[in-house]
């Protein structure tokens, strides 16, 4: 009998940790997937106010990832983006911390203007 008593206080913590970490595994991609997501829509939009000249900005495109992901929940509640805009590509670096933890995502779309093209083809 008290060989079943110490194999289970070995087995028990070791069962307890693997369920905890599955947890949080699952939280982790969960919080992934909407923060790419978010960026994904962010840079689409980006991509697409693009090709009015002037309607875009870094800050517009930060703010509209906030909006995007604010009430949302999720374990990396401080994500915060980055915005890079050139002519023909925009970028957007999402990023979020949370107790050691680390997600990173990089979304990028180019900056296409199909009307300019099939006026040089006519």
């Amino acid at each position: 009998m008290r060989g079943y008593i110490v194999e289970m206080s070995f087995l028990m913590p070791m069962i307890l940790l693997m369920i905890m970490l599955s947890i949080f595994g699952v939280f982790y991609f969960h919080d992934k997937n909407i923060i790419e997501g978010a960026a994904y829509e962010t840079v689409v939009v980006g991509a697409g106010k693009a090709r009015e000249k002037g309607m875009i900005d870094e800050g517009g495109l930060k703010k509209l990832f906030e909006e995007r992901v604010e009430d949302k929940c999720i374990l990396f509640d401080g994500a915060a983006a980055t915005v890079r805009i050139s002519d023909d590509e925009i970028e957007i670096l999402a990023q979020g911390e949370k107790r050691g933890m680390n997600v990173s995502v990089i979304k990028r779309m180019p900056v296409t203007k199909p009307e300019q093209k099939i006026r040089d083809m006519r």
